[in-house]
């Protein structure tokens, strides 16, 4: 037995090492789940890889799935490399399926390519255009498909519907196979309905009721008068943003060491709208305590500047005037002569008397200068009429004060959508490189209005413009109206650098019909134009001149209007050089708040035409903020003053549409041209040569959600009007110079289709033969 066993030992050894005829050890794996028979590593027989065989690929050439392997031929067959082979080539992407397999000394790899994205499309999106959605996608035509690659992007969609409150949005990828293994890869979007903030709450806070602060952030609570806003759309980034213009609000008004320490949504059980909660520790209120300035810049009095801080003690603490004095500070020292000036505010908290001392440092900054300003952006304005805006030149001091008024001055080109100044290092220590970024925007406007107005009557508008002509910053537009009682073509061009200079020019062309059978028992008709040029002597000052050529034409004078209106029918031609010097400290040109703003007009008639005169005009407004005193900046005093004189010369007479009429817009209460000289005989206005007028005008916010676009006015209007030429008068002739004057109120509407204003007033002082008018409406819009 012994025996036997010793001879059959050696054949079955070799039965174990010798593997059967055309017998193929394989692996198989997929990208989801890989099959048992490609988890198995291949057998390991004996000898080295002689060739590497690549089957089933169409696109991709067999050398590119060769460079995945981690062997080649000469390589020893190795089960493991051909293990992490397999999945090396499973992780391009490229492959739907993979086998690897061994043929004696061959390698076998058998691939079923990913197909191509043929197209890829949206359906079911009406809220999100599918620009958007495409933008969003990494799917694109004539890339690899992989159904990972497929429900990442609809995970992508998603997040974009969430970000817009459509939390309940659904999106299916559909994948429809095409010839050639390419694919149409198809989203399917059911948009579900915006998931709105249904409720705002506010947790701590003391010094504020909750619908003061839901005026100050901007989300808003979904309601039926908010038809066009998505300010009540939940997003987390608007939170954010609320916290800080929480935080700010709460700095300006005193609370130095307030906290927002949450702003948490909570979506409702059936996923239809949020409840937003914010949390505030409000801490005490402080009140500014010493203000004390300290000069370490050699030769500088600090008090010289003292006057420019818009801070005083006893006020209540506000963390914006202090960086506003820090500022104001900054700028007027560099103004003396100091250009390189740092000035670094200094807090002092005395929690006991609930006091904060402030102590400006000023010091000498860091010595710095503009070696290069880049402009990117702008593919269509030239750069030149960017760089016209700086306030500082190439090579000239670094001062942070230029670099905002500069960025400021850029942005009311109104060319662009967003600018941005940035500052790097330059090519040495104290060179600095100004970057300034710019997105363009479209500036050309055709627009469509219409309207009514108690002075015009019923009116249509026709606007076409263009802001930035060929990109030169040149202004062109015409502009067509035709109302009841006025209408009027405009054509004008405007240059605001004319010949890369301080010089804006331009030039009018108009024409112009006045229906005043009303108010005076004529109508007028005006053709001309003008030539304009104008300068700034600095950011505050500046003058403009025009030279005007128009003839007039009073007609249809009625027959039974005023002699003195008969004898004014005909042609006349005016010929007349003007100026106005304009002083403007406002801050804002639009909706001012504070600040005043002064103007000096004179024209001079003569070099040339029918009339003769001299016409000078002083008005100025100032405004004065009551934010500190009621907590809201929409509250604001705003007092406006004119006085007007026409004096002829050379022994000719003014005509009357020279002269100046009172009431409308100039006087509330009464009828345009209602209130001075007047035929009692005949009822018409004959118009004056001296005028006068005072308003003060009390502006506030109604107790109405910000949103609704309703703010109130109270007003007084004070306005006189006389001086007729000696060679009108008779018994039926007023010329009465005493005030009068008109008390009323009003209200402005922000409404979606433009601003409507409605001014309610009545004549408290007025004479028997004036025209009175108590209701005054305007209202007009573009679109």
């Amino acid at each position: 037995m012994q025996a036997l066993l010793r001879a059959l030992l050696p054949l079955a050894l070799a039965l174990v090492l010798v593997a059967p005829p055309g017998a193929e050890a394989q692996q198989r794996g997929r990208p989801a789940a890989p099959s048992p028979a490609a988890q198995q590593r291949p057998a390991a027989p004996a000898g080295t890889v002689q060739a590497i065989e690549v089957r089933g690929n169409q696109r991709i050439e067999a050398d590119t799935v060769r460079s995945y392997m981690l062997l080649q031929p000469g390589d020893p067959i190795d089960p493991e490399r051909l293990d992490r082979s397999l999945r090396t080539l499973f992780a391009t992407g490229l492959f739907r399926d993979v086998e690897i397999g061994v043929d004696g000394n061959r390698v076998i790899v058998r691939v079923v390519e990913n197909p191509i994205v043929n197209r890829v499309a949206f359906e079911g999106n009406r809220r999100v255009s599918d620009d958007v959605l495409r933008g969003e996608v990494t799917l694109r035509p004539r890339a690899v498909f992989t159904p990972a690659a497929a429900q990442s992007d609809r995970n992508r969609i998603l997040e974009l519907y969430a970000r817009r409150g459509r939390f309940a949005a659904q999106v299916e990828p559909k994948i429809i196979e095409l010839d050639q293994n390419r694919v149409d890869v198809v989203f399917e979007i059911v948009e579900g309905e915006a998931a709105l903030v249904a409720r705002i709450n506010f947790v701590g806070n003391r010094a504020f009721s909750d619908s003061r602060l839901k005026e100050i952030i901007a989300t808003r609570e979904a309601a039926w008068y908010r038809p066009f806003t998505t300010a009540d759309t939940y997003d987390p980034d608007r939170l954010n943003f609320d916290r800080e213009l929480l935080r700010r609000y709460y700095l300006r008004n005193g609370y130095a060491d307030v906290q927002v320490t949450g702003a948490t949504a909570e979506l409702a059980p059936d996923r239809s709208g949020f409840f937003v909660t914010y949390t505030i520790d409000e801490g005490p209120r402080y009140r500014i305590g010493r203000v004390e300035l300290v000069s370490r810049l050699r030769n500088f009095d600090a008090e010289t500047v003292r006057g420019v801080i818009p801070v005083s003690e006893g006020e209540w603490y506000d963390g914006d005037a202090v960086e506003r004095a820090e500022q104001a500070l900054a700028e007027a020292i560099q103004m003396r002569g100091f250009p390189f000036v740092e000035v670094t505010p200094r807090v002092e908290r005395d929690r006991e008397a609930r006091r904060i001392n402030l102590t400006f440092e000023i010091g000498e900054g860091p010595r710095a200068y503009i070696e290069r300003i880049e402009i990117t952006g702008n593919t269509r304005t030239l750069d030149r009429v960017i760089r016209r805006e700086f306030r500082l030149a190439e090579g000239d001091p670094f001062i942070p004060a230029q670099i905002r008024r500069s960025r400021q001055r850029i942005r009311e080109l109104g060319y662009f959508s967003a600018a941005d100044i940035t500052v790097t290092p330059g090519s040495a220590p104290d060179r600095v490189v100004l970057n300034t970024e710019v997105t363009e925007r479209a500036t050309g406007e055709l627009s469509f209005g219409g309207g009514y107005a108690t002075d015009a009557g019923f009116l249509a508008d026709l606007g076409l413009r263009e802001r930035n002509l060929l990109g030169t910053g040149i202004d062109a537009r015409i502009n067509l109206t035709l109302a009841q009682r006025r209408s009027q073509v405009d054509i004008s061009v405007t240059d605001p650098a004319f010949l890369e200079r301080n010089l804006a020019a331009g030039f009018d062309l108009f024409a112009v019909q006045r229906n005043l059978l009303t108010i005076a028992s004529y109508e007028e008709r005006r053709y001309g134009g003008a030539l304009r040029i104008g300068y700034e002597f600095n950011e505050h000052l500046r003058q403009s001149w025009a030279y005007t050529l128009v003839e007039r034409n009073v007609y249809n004078v009625q027959p039974d209007a005023s002699r003195f209106i008969q004898e004014q029918r005909g042609k006349t031609l005016l010929s007349q050089i003007g100026q106005t010097l304009t002083y403007d400290r406002r801050d804002s040109r639009i909706e001012p708040r504070s600040g005043y703003v002064v103007r000096l007009g004179v024209d001079l008639a003569g070099l040339g035409g029918d009339v003769a005169y001299v016409r000078g005009r002083l008005d100025g407004a100032y405004y004065i903020p009551l934010e500190r005193l009621l907590g809201d900046p929409d509250y604001v005093i705003a007092v406006s003053a004119g006085v007007g004189i026409l004096e002829p010369f050379g022994g000719r007479e003014d005509r009357i549409v020279d002269r100046f009429f009172l009431g409308g817009e100039n006087l509330r209460g009464f009828a345009i041209g209602g209130a001075g000289p007047r035929d009692i005989l005949t009822g018409d206005t004959l118009g004056g040569r001296f005028i006068w007028t005072q308003s003060t005008e009390f502006r506030f916010p109604l107790p109405l959600p910000q949103e609704v676009g309703l703010s109130g006015r109270a007003f007084v209007d004070i306005g006189s009007l006389s001086g007729l030429p000696s060679s009108i008068s008779g018994p039926t002739v007023r010329d009465d110079g005493s005030p009068r004057v008109g008390v009323g109120v009003g209200v402005s509407w922000r409404s979606p289709f433009g601003v409507i204003n409605i001014d309610i007033a009545q004549a408290v002082v007025k004479k028997d033969y004036d025209d009175t008018q108590i209701f005054r409406l305007g209202f007009g819009t573009r679109f």
